[in-house]
């Protein structure tokens, strides 16, 4: 017979879990593997909430595996490190991000590009290599995959970076539109999108965002500095902004019509898609052979990469906006993710048995 969460392993952890697509989250004993030789134990000081995390409790996407502990963003202090430990040591900050874990071996794998292996194994609601179930600030993980936290860097707003900053930094980087002038425009500014208008600033890019809401503009232009605010739901506005991207970061995870931001494109132009609708996107032909367009995904990036980003996001100063809650306000947090821009958990604080 199967064991308990709480007692398939000998070191005894604490969450919050949901059990069921309700998505209501609480209190929730289980236990971690002892620390192996390559592993690296950490104490969670806090961990961002993160859009994906409310598709998985409530079993959106159809995979979820209760009870499920969520959390991706996870930052802390190393406690304990394995006897084969080098990259990290006793009292270093570090982060976890969406992977624990990969077959290390694949073509993927071998060019630093772990976030495509189909072995890929996510810091939580996945079978681990033992065949227990990953928790979300499950902190003891293989050193490859751990992120070292740059001196000084914050961990409150640092940590939404190890997801929604590498989702949006990479595509910027592959489909390069990270070059001085270029005009890029940022579908949604939400949690993704507002790290997004950072990242396309910091490399120089001219940046249009392009949103549902006018009620952002003002935001969007006096705090983040966007060069162009869109309203998609404008005729007029949308007209005017014909032909004027090199490509556009879409973040939106909620159902939407992409075809009116191919329009917004030049010949060549990439629309990349990072947001994850839970329905199908409505792609006809024409508008991409008309001008060679592209529509392409990103999903994440590999542990090289992000460890780049979360470097380049100290040097330049980039963190997430943020509002840090305690845990036990969680559920209030899901059903209002329409914050500004991340909720972030103080774990350490306010993670207390019950």
């Amino acid at each position: 017979m199967a064991k308990s969460p709480e007692t398939e392993h000998p070191v005894k952890a604490l969450g919050w879990a949901a059990t069921d697509n309700s998505g209501t989250f609480s209190p929730f004993n289980f236990s971690r593997r002892a620390t192996g030789e390559r592993d690296v134990q950490f104490r969670v000081l806090y961990c961002g909430v993160c859009h994906s995390d409310l598709h998985m409790v409530k079993n959106e996407w159809g995979v979820t595996l209760y009870p499920i502990v969520p959390g991706h963003e996870i930052v802390g202090i190393v406690t304990e490190v394995g006897s084969k430990v080098e990259k990290v040591k006793v009292g270093d900050k570090v982060g976890v991000g969406v992977l624990v874990g990969s077959c290390r071996q694949c073509d993927q794998c071998s060019n630093d590009l772990e976030n495509y292996c189909y072995k890929q194994i996510l810091t939580y609601g996945a079978p681990y290599l033992d065949g227990t179930i990953t928790r979300g600030g499950y902190s003891d993980t293989d050193e490859h995959f751990i992120i070292r936290w740059p001196e000084n860097f914050p961990l409150d707003a640092g940590a939404p970076l190890l997801c929604a900053g590498i989702t949006t930094y990479s595509p910027l980087k592959y489909f390069g539109l990270d070059k001085p002038g270029l005009r890029v425009g940022v579908n949604g500014l939400g949690g993704l999108g507002h790290v997004a208008v950072k990242f396309a600033k910091a490399f120089g890019t001219k940046v249009t965002v392009i949103s549902t809401s006018l009620a952002k503009k003002e935001e969007a232009i006096q705090h983040l500095g966007v060069d162009e605010f869109v309203v998609s739901t404008d005729p007029q506005q949308m007209q005017a902004a014909v032909g004027t991207l090199d490509g556009i970061i879409d973040t939106v995870s909620a159902p939407h019509p992409v075809v009116p931001l191919l329009s917004l494109l030049k010949p060549h132009g990439k629309l990349i898609v990072v947001g994850l609708p839970d329905k199908p996107l409505q792609l006809p032909a024409f508008p991409l052979i008309q001008g060679r367009k592209t529509v392409a995904g990103s999903g994440i990036g590999g542990l090289k990469e992000t460890q780049e980003m979360i470097d380049f996001a100290a040097k330049n100063n980039i963190v997430a906006d943020v509002e840090v809650i305690p845990i036990d306000y969680i559920n209030t947090a899901m059903d209002r993710l329409d914050v500004k821009y991340r909720f972030v958990i103080d774990v350490e604080k306010s993670l207390k048995p019950q």
